[in-house]
Order: C-alpha cells, then structure tokens, then sequence
C-alpha cells in the first residue's frame, strides 16, 4: 500500500509542476486541485478517511498562518516605502555606484543576498533583496528572473550557517551540535560564497549580452521593461504619496523592522505590522482615508500570495502530515513514528525512492543522493526531506558499510542550493511574488544553474575529501 501511496504522491508532484509550467492556472489553484485529487483517491482506497484529511489540512494551515501574516503585511509595508519613495533614493545611489554595469548589479544582488542571508531566514532575505534591488533590474531592463536566480544561489550557500534550517535538521538527526557539522562542511560553503560570486559575474555577462541583443543595454530610463513601469513614468497616480523630506526616517524605519526581524524575539511578521503601521501614522497622518487608499494600492498583491500560500498549505498538510493511531497529526520533523500510524506521503514516496535504488549503488550512496537533491527538493519540504528521508538514506548506506556523516553533508550541502527554488518552500514563494514572477518561470530559469552549482560543490567535497566517492 505504501509503494502505491508513494507513487500516487509522486504523480500528484509532477502533475503540479506540469500544470505550472503549462500555465493552465495560477499556482493556488494547482496547490489546492492537485492534494485534493490525491486525497480522494487515498480515501478510496482505503489508506486515509476524511477525519483524516481534515486533520491533514489543519495541520497544512497551522504550519503556514504565520507565514502567511508575514506576506500580507511584508508586501503592504514595502509598497508604502515605494509609493513614499524610500526607493527612489536608494535606486539612484545605487545607480551611480554601479553606473551602467550590469555585471556590477548582479555582483552588488549576490553580496546583499549573502549579508542578509546571515540570519539563515529566506523570507527576511527575501524582503531585503528583492524590494531594494527590483526597481535596478527594472530601470536597467534587466530580467527579475535573473535576480531571483543570484539570489538563491547566494541565499542557498550561506543556508549552511549551523543556525540555519537544514544544517540543524541535519545535525539533529546525527545527533550531533549544529556547530560541529558546521565546521566540517565550512570548507564547502566557503567555495560555495567564491561560486556564488563567480556565478553572478556569469549572470551579468548573460544578461549584459540579452540586453544587447534587444537593442535595451543603453536604453533610456524611460524605458523600463515591464507595462506597469511604463504607465508609472508615463504618469504616476500616485506622486502625491511620495514623502522625500521623509527619507531617513522610512530608511531608518526600515533598518529598525530588518533588526527586528535579525533579532528574531518576535514572530517574523510582528515587525512588519509595527512597520506599518508607524509608516501610515508619520508619512501620511491620522487619516483613514489615506490610510485606505494605501491599502488598497496593495490589496491585490498581497491577496494574490496570501491566496498562493493558503494553497500551499493543503498542498503541505496532504503530503507531510502522518496520522498516528490516536488520529492526530504527526509533524514531519518527527524521525520515529509508531509502526502502526498513518505514514505521510511523503515518508512513502522516500522509501519508495530508497527502495528503487540500485544494489550496485549502495556503496556510493552519498554521491547517489547528491546528484539527486537538487531534483528532489521540488518534491519534499525541508522537513520531509531531513526527517523523513535522511534517517532512511543513512539506514541504507549502513547496510552498505557507508558512514552517515558523508550522507548528511551530501544532503544538505546539495539540496540547500535548491532550498529556494522550491514550491514546497514557502519562503520561495514569497520571493516570487515579492518580484511579480511566476514560479514556472523562476523554476526554469534557475533549475540547471542551481543543479549545475549543487554538483560542482560536491565535486569539491569529494576533491578535499570531505566525501568519499
């Protein structure tokens, strides 16, 4: 049953990512049909009731609420910075630091994404990037697809941190400290900063060539790629909102709410609704009228994510919520499940995919594993993925004689690379919505660079013999 489980959730996963990248509907849609479809079928066929699929899709919500809360008031707070021109100043000092250099800018994206990285949060890396640097890329006619692209792949490296996510899932299932992992993979991610760089020189001269070839490397500033930008220079609706005497109070504002995110006290989207709410109260009075106004500048942006990740949030409860014998949901980061509970979809689909791998490989598991993260990172979230199937790969490589420290460095220096490209991330999610993206487009634009990055790390990890081939 569990072989059968794990190959339906297999077929729900690419029939996901078919549907985007097919563009037959928008990504909540697909997130929420898609687990229905699967859910159905489970209860058909005996393997889950529909107490349990409401259990499941509690579970899914309970996950992403906060993150949610985080869309809404992150997309409200850096449209009222935009429309009180915070940016504007920024872009122009930017501007003239890289002048015309597209190279520059993709150099300048990937140190912003490495520094604002160092908290290990893909969403509040996200919010300092995309937002700073989204208006650049516009004004120079550069794709936002490349600036998703430098930015994960920076974001992905310094992900490594033994703060960060994955390094701790990874380490805890050694049973061994954060630091200590940390330190042995530190080689890999300090290659991985100088790729990081090296990638975005890449990244510049890829896109410095697009531009030429459509006539836009010199183009005047008026002439910015996208429609909406175009009817903003055009005439802007909105000119009476911009607050330039406010200047280094949003700046100073924002700089506070970033350390509050940094300082990570409070819930991550505390900061942004004080950010907000004190943005509203200095640039624009004590004046429902205006304060409606901006908020309804930016309601549908911040509905269209928030409705994105509430079909994540099924997509996630189906797929990773096991039921125990009690009924109640058992989270993914659970390593050690009753046999008799209700195995996710998750946790079959990876022994499924443990148990279709070839004998003859056992012995190179590590590698094996490696050269399939990146892959397998648009099927698990990070949980799943170090809690459900790491135990089982490391069980695996133990019948080969193969030793679990190399298997957890493949995994997590490999997969990181992918962390955020990732539709079961919701952190990437946010990215793409912070920079109008679509998914599909994000995922094809970045997949083999980001699978391409994955193996070269590993090449080095297998050259300094921190893994063994």
């Amino acid at each position: 049953m569990e072989t059968v489980v794990g190959i339906l959730g297999l077929l729900t996963i690419v029939g996901i990512v078919w549907t985007l990248f097919n563009s037959k509907t928008q990504p909540a849609i697909a997130f929420i049909i898609w687990p229905t479809i699967l859910a159905l079928i489970l209860i058909c066929i005996g393997y889950i009731s529909f107490d349990d699929l409401t259990v499941m899709i509690k579970s899914g919500f309970s996950s992403t609420s906060a993150t949610a809360a985080l869309f809404v008031f992150s997309v409200l707070y850096f449209g009222i910075m935009t429309d009180a021109g915070m940016f504007d100043v920024i872009i122009n000092k930017l501007m003239k630091l890289v002048g015309k250099s597209v190279i520059g800018v993709t150099v300048m994206t990937t140190i912003i994404a490495l520094i604002g990285h160092l908290d290990g949060g893909g969403a509040s890396t996200f919010c300092i990037v995309v937002p700073s640097m989204k208006p650049v890329y516009d004004r120079m006619h550069m794709r936002r697809t490349t600036l998703l692209r430098v930015s994960v792949l920076a974001m992905g490296v310094l992900n490594l941190m033994p703060w960060a996510g994955p390094t701790m899932r990874a380490a805890s299932v050694l049973g061994m400290e954060a630091g200590t992992l940390w330190k042995y993979i530190l080689p890999i991610q300090i290659f991985g900063i100088v790729l990081a760089l090296a990638h975005a020189v890449l990244a510049g001269w890829q896109e410095q060539k697009y531009l030429e070839k459509n006539g836009l490397l010199n183009a005047e500033a008026a002439e910015v790629h996208t429609e909406e930008a175009e009817a903003e220079v055009v005439e802007d609706p909105n000119a009476d909102l911009k607050r330039p005497k406010l200047f280094w109070f949003n700046l100073l504002l924002t700089v506070a709410v970033i350390a509050l995110l940094i300082w990570d006290q409070f819930p991550s989207y505390y900061p942004f609704m004080l950010g907000c709410v004190v943005a509203l109260f200095v640039n624009y009075g004590f004046t429902a009228k205006a304060h409606k106004r901006l908020i309804n500048l930016h309601a549908e942006s911040a509905l269209m994510m928030c409705s994105t990740l509430m079909g994540a949030a099924i997509l996630m409860g189906v797929l990773t919520t096991s039921i125990g014998v009690d009924g109640k949901a058992i989270s993914a980061k659970t390593m050690e499940i009753d046999p008799e509970a209700t195995l996710s979809v998750v946790r079959c689909l990876a022994n499924l995919v443990s148990s279709v791998l070839p004998a003859f490989l056992g012995k190179h598991i590590a590698l094996v594993i490696g050269i399939l993260s990146v892959p397998l990172a648009l099927a698990f979230d990070t949980d799943s993925y170090f809690y459900g199937m790491l135990p089982v790969i490391i069980g695996i490589g133990a019948a080969f004689g193969v030793e679990a420290l190399p298997i957890a460095v493949a995994m997590v220096v490999c997969r990181n690379c992918a962390t955020f490209i990732s539709p079961m991330v919701p952190a990437t999610l946010l990215g793409v919505g912070l920079a109008d993206v679509d998914i599909k487009d994000h995922i094809k634009a970045s997949f083999l660079y980001v699978w391409a990055f994955s193996i070269i790390c590993m090449i080095f990890a297998i050259i300094i013999g921190i893994m063994p081939l």
